[in-house]
Order: structure tokens, then sequence, then C-alpha cells
């Protein structure tokens, strides 16, 4: 198959029975931004067969998309990246899609032997320069999921006028849930809140002693029961949280497989949250998310959609995208964002919901 020319249009029949890899593998809420490129790519050619390279911590993720025909987990290391470039060089690719953007995916792409490799103008670390087709990028302020599709455009693929998000659960998937439900006598079939207090970098978390705040509001008020949400390596987070709170809460932190949490937020009326993974998760899902906004960009990497409430504050320095904070006093931006704010805006979304629901 005769690569495209290297900013050129490519012919959306080239594709339609091809076999191609998308590189996606970090993190977890830039996999969530790409779901839309999966699905836009296996809507239109339903005969093309679609490989997601991802990092193995977010395999079982990847493998709830809909649209993905294989998934290809590789290890964190550069010895697990090489071994893999070999071994995907004997699939027989014929179109790779870089949506990471590095050295390292650009190369990865090369590697693959794919004739046709596309990714962005503005990518980083020189990856540009293994690209067969260069997408360019108008606007540096825009929500990563538009921004990943119009590498889905430039192949020529329809899109529909929403994007697209869906998720295959299995059987398994609800009664594993169901289960674990069961056990602290808690019913998806009532209204309930998810609430997530950690994120990736210290400068994203909201006080945990707000978050107390807020619970003890909610519970108060009769908003409840809350759901405390994350991963393993929350759970330090969430037992200072249980230490300062007088409200209860059921804490399924490091109790949900990964691959079960879409299902899971699925059944939420809300999630309150940091900006983290699990937020774009449920915002993927159709499920009103409340986040906490400091250091990041809402406009691009906000929950997508409509009717989701994103509070901040109007900071000089925000959005400044740092890990570290470097402005007195520290972590401001959120530090003004208060419970009673945060708890308005729930009983808002509260009083909106069903009543059948």
């Amino acid at each position: 198959m005769r690569a495209a020319p290297a900013d050129g249009h490519c012919a959306a029949s080239q594709f339609s029975r091809a076999r191609i890899l998308l590189i996606k593998p970090s993190s977890l809420g830039d996999i969530v931004h790409a779901m839309p490129v999966a699905l836009a790519i296996k809507t239109a050619w339903p005969e093309a067969h679609l490989t997601w390279v991802v990092k193995r911590r977010w395999a079982e993720l990847v493998e709830r998309i809909e649209g993905v025909d294989r998934v290809w987990p590789v290890d964190e290391t550069v010895c697990g990246w090489i071994q893999q470039a070999r071994r995907l060089r004997k699939e027989g690719f014929d179109l790779a899609i870089d949506l990471q953007g590095l050295f390292r995916s650009g190369a990865l792409a090369w590697f693959s032997g794919a004739p046709t490799r596309i990714g962005f103008a503005n990518a980083r670390e020189g990856s540009p320069w293994f690209y067969t087709k260069r997408v360019p990028v108008p606007l540096m302020e825009m929500h990563a999921v538009d921004r990943y599709l119009l590498v889905a455009q430039s192949l020529g693929l329809p899109l529909p006028s929403k994007p697209q998000f869906s998720f295959v659960f299995s059987d398994r998937d609800w009664e594993l849930i169901g289960d674990l439900c069961a056990r602290e006598n808690f019913s998806l079939d009532r209204p309930w809140i998810a609430m997530n207090v950690s994120a990736r970098w210290p400068t994203k978390r909201w006080a945990l002693s707000s978050f107390a705040a807020l619970l003890d509001r909610l519970y108060g008020e009769g908003l409840e029961p809350v759901v405390v949400i994350g991963s393993a390596n929350d759970r330090s987070d969430v037992e200072q949280l249980r230490a300062i709170t007088s409200s209860p809460f059921i804490d399924l932190t490091g109790r949900i497989p990964l691959g079960c949490l879409p299902a899971l937020l699925s059944k939420a009326a809300l999630l309150i949250t940091n900006d983290s993974g699990p937020m774009h998760i449920a915002a993927a899902v159709g499920v009103c998310v409340v986040a906490l906004f400091g250091p990041t960009s809402e406009t691009r990497t906000g929950p997508y959609g409509a009717d989701h409430h994103v509070l901040t504050k109007p900071v000089s320095c925000r959005p400044c995208m740092r890990r570290v904070c470097q402005h007195e006093p520290e972590r401001e931006c959120l530090r003004l964002i208060t419970p009673p704010e945060v708890a308005e805006v729930v009983r808002r979304v509260w009083a909106a919901m069903p009543v059948s629901r």
C-alpha cells in the first residue's frame, strides 16, 4: 500500500479494509479522549482491523472501548517498547495513527512498518519526523477530543455532529459490581453521588479538609449516599479523609477494577472530582461532572460535553499547567473554591434529576 503525501489528504477508501495501528498509550484521561477516533474509524470502515497500543496498566479499559479489535499492551520501559516494535512490524499494518505525539510513539509508528503514518504537525520531541502525514492544529485552546478528531477528519472520515463515546460492558462486569455493592449494602438503583478525592498531580488536588467539609454538608442535607472511588494508590488519601470527616461514606477505593469503573460510574447521579481520569470516564458515560480545576485548562481537558460544572477561580497564574506550584499562597486557585460553593452546585444537580431515577 503506497504512503500518502506528507501533508496531503488521504483517500477514505484507501483504508476501508486496512490493518490500522492506533498509538495512544497514556494517560487515562487522554485514552478516553481518543475514544471517538476509534469509533469513527470503525463506523466508517467496519471491515478495517483496529489495534490499539496502550500501557499495560490501562489495557483493561481499552478492552471495553467499542471499535477496538485488538488491545496491544506495552510495558513502561524502553526495552519493552523496543520488543513490541519488533512484534508490531510482523503484523503488516497499513496505517499507523500516533495520537501520543512523543519521540517514543512516533518511533513506534515508524518501526511498525506502516507505509502511512499520521500524527500532529506540532507534536513534541521530534515525533513529526516519523510521519508521512502531519495534521495541523489550528488552535492551542481547543479540547483534546476535538484535537484528536482532526486526525480522523484528515483521513476523510465522516464525523457525527457530536463525538461518540461508547464502552461495551460484559455480564461479568455487572456481576462483579453487583456483588461488591451488595457487600456494602448499597443499591445502584437509587440516586447516589460518586466522589474522587485524588489526582495524579499534587497541584490538581482540592484539599482533603475541603472534601471532608463538603461531605458533612451533603449528608446534613440528605444528599447521600456518597461513594468514594479511586485506585489502590489512593488509599492513603481516603484514610485521611475518613479521619477528618464526621460523615459516613461508602469506600470503594482500590476495590473496583479499572475496566469496571465506566459501568459503575454510569449508574451515578453525578461525580464530584478533581481534574482526573475518572472525571473523563464519567463524562464519557454521560454522567454529570462537578469538577474542581486549578492549574489545568478546562478548555483543553475539562469534562467533555454539555451539562457539566467546572469550578475555577481567577488567579492570575492559572492555568499554569505545573505539577509544582510556584504561587503564593500555594495552590490558591483551588483553595479559593469553597465547600459551600460546591455543595450549592451539587444541590442544583440533585434537584434537577428525574424523580424516576
